[in-house]
C-alpha cells in the first residue's frame, strides 16, 4: 500500500515548480509525482517558450507584481533561460499607438520543442536525486478526497495527506470531473477563441527584433505564441476532436522562414450561457464537423475575396509556401461565430499597419485555437487550496497562463503546505 505525505498529479511546470519547493524545504516529506504521459506534456515540451514579466502569464485576479517579481528568479533559478535579445521597438510602439493598440515588452526565452526533451528529463532527474518519486505513464482514473485516496490505471490505490492536482490544459476535463465530485464551486465563464496564423517571417518582421511580440487590440483580442525560424503549425488531439496550435525548433537547427501566431479574443459569458468550455468544445466540434474530422485552413487571400480556400488555392504562384499542418481547406466564415472573426479581422488590419505584410493573400489562418483553462476554482486560501489538503494549480485552474506563471503557482501551493 502507498501512502505518501504529498501526491502531485501532473508533471508539468505547475506540478515541477511544487515539487522542487517542497523537497528543497522538507527533504524529509514522501513526495510522489504521476502523470499519464511518458513525458511531461504541455508547453514545457511544446517549444518551451517562457516569459519572464509581469504580468504575462499571471491572472490579474491572484497575483500581485511583488510577488511575482520574487518568484520569478526562484523559476528563473531551475529553468536557467537564455533570455532572448531585442532590438529598437520605438517605431513598432510609435505604430502600435496610433491604432490604439498596446505592445508589451517582455523578457523571454525559448528553449525550441527538439531541446525541450532534454530540459525536462534534467529536471525530472534532479528531482529523483532529492528523493522524489516520479511515476510516467500512470493515469489517475479515480479520486476519493475523503479518504485521501488515489486509484491508479484501474487497479491500484494510493494514499496522500497532501493532493495537488496540475493536470494542464488538455487535462481540463479531468479537473472538471473532480470538482463536480467534490462539490467545489468554480467560474466558468470565459474562454479564448481564435485563430494561427502562418506567414512567412518577411511578411512578419518584427520577429527578427522581437520573438514573441504581445500586441493587445481592442475587443479583448492579443497576440499569442508566436513562434518563427523553424516554426510548425500542429493538430492536438483533445478527446474526439482537434485543436491548432504552434511551436518552433531552436534556432541552432535548419530554419524554414516561417512564423506562426494565435489571434485569440477573450470570451466572457452571461447566463444563461456560463460555461465557456462548452461553448469551446461546441464550437471545436462545429469545426471539425465541416472540416471532415480536422481543423479548417483559409489563405488571406481567399478570405478577402470571400471565397473558401481549396486544394487548388495553395500553389506555387501567388500562394507561395506549403502549410505546415496538413488540415482541410475551407471558409473560415461558415464555423467561426460573426461577432469573434469581426472583431479578429479588425485586429489583424491594425497588426497590417504595424507589421505591413502579414496580411500578404498567402498568409494562411487556421482554425479553431481555443484555450481550455476558463475552469476557475473558488479558494479558501491564497495558496490555490479548494478544500481541505487538496490544491488546483496551473493553466488547468486558471491559476497561470503559462510555463513561469504555473511554476509560480506550484511555489505558492508549496508554500501553503510547509506552513502546515
Amino acid at each position: 500500500m502507498g501512502k505518501f505525505d504529498v501526491i502531485i498529479i501532473g508533471t508539468g511546470p505547475a506540478g515541477l515548480g511544487a515539487a522542487f519547493k517542497l523537497i528543497e524545504n522538507n527533504p524529509r516529506l514522501s513526495i510522489l509525482m504521476l502523470d499519464k504521459e511518458s513525458i511531461c506534456s504541455g508547453g514545457l515540451l511544446n517549444d518551451c517558450k517562457q516569459n519572464y514579466t509581469y504580468p504575462i502569464g499571471f491572472p490579474l485576479e491572484y497575483w500581485e507584481k511583488e510577488e511575482v517579481d520574487q518568484l520569478l528568479q526562484e523559476v528563473e533559478r531551475h529553468l536557467q533561460p537564455s533570455i532572448l535579445p531585442q532590438s529598437d521597438l520605438s517605431k513598432y510602439v510609435k505604430r502600435a499607438q496610433s491604432v490604439h493598440t498596446a505592445l508589451l515588452e517582455i523578457r523571454q526565452a525559448h528553449v525550441g520543442t527538439n531541446n525541450s526533451k532534454y530540459l525536462i528529463k534534467k529536471l525530472i532527474s534532479d528531482l529523483k536525486e532529492k528523493g522524489v518519486e516520479v511515476r510516467l505513464n500512470t493515469e489517475v482514473t479515480a479520486v476519493n478526497h475523503l479518504h485521501k485516496k488515489l486509484e491508479i490505471n484501474g487497479a491500484e490505490s494510493l494514499y496522500y495527506q497532501e493532493l495537488i492536482v496540475a493536470p494542464g490544459r488538455k487535462g481540463f476535463s479531468f479537473l472538471q470531473e473532480l470538482m463536480n465530485e467534490e462539490g467545489i464551486e468554480y467560474s466558468d465563464n470565459q474562454v479564448d477563441i481564435g485563430i494561427r496564423v502562418e506567414t512567412r517571417m518577411e511578411n512578419y518582421s518584427i520577429v527578427n527584433d522581437y520573438y514573441d511580440p504581445k500586441f493587445y487590440f481592442n475587443n479583448k483580442v492579443r497576440t499569442f505564441c508566436t513562434n518563427s525560424g523553424h516554426a510548425l503549425v500542429t493538430k492536438e488531439k483533445y478527446n474526439d476532436f482537434y485543436l491548432v496550435n504552434g511551436h518552433a525548433l531552436s534556432k541552432d537547427t535548419n530554419q524554414n522562414g516561417l512564423a506562426n501566431f494565435a489571434m485569440l479574443k477573450t470570451i466572457g459569458l452571461k447566463n444563461p450561457v456560463r460555461s465557456g468550455q462548452q461553448m469551446g468544445v461546441f464550437l471545436a466540434h462545429l469545426a471539425n464537423s465541416v472540416g471532415g474530422g480536422q481543423p479548417i485552413m483559409q489563405r488571406v487571400g481567399d478570405f478577402r475575396r470571400g471565397k473558401r480556400s481549396n486544394v487548388d488555392n495553395f500553389n506555387d504562384d501567388l500562394y507561395d509556401f506549403v502549410p505546415t499542418c496538413e488540415v482541410c481547406p475551407g471558409d473560415l466564415g461558415l464555423v467561426v461565430p460573426s461577432k469573434i472573426m469581426r472583431d479578429i479581422w479588425a485586429a489583424m488590419k491594425s497588426l497590417d499597419t504595424i507589421v505591413p505584410g502579414v496580411l500578404h493573400p498567402s498568409t494562411i489562418m487556421y482554425y479553431p485555437e481555443i484555450k481550455m483553462y476558463a475552469n476557475k476554482p473558488i479558494f479558501i486560501d491564497d495558496f490555490f487550496q479548494a478544500k481541505e489538503s487538496l490544491y488546483l494549480i496551473g493553466d488547468g485552474a486558471g491559476t497561470s497562463r503559462g510555463i513561469t506563471g504555473a511554476w509560480a503557482s506550484g511555489i505558492r501551493a508549496a508554500q501553503g503546505i510547509l506552513k502546515k
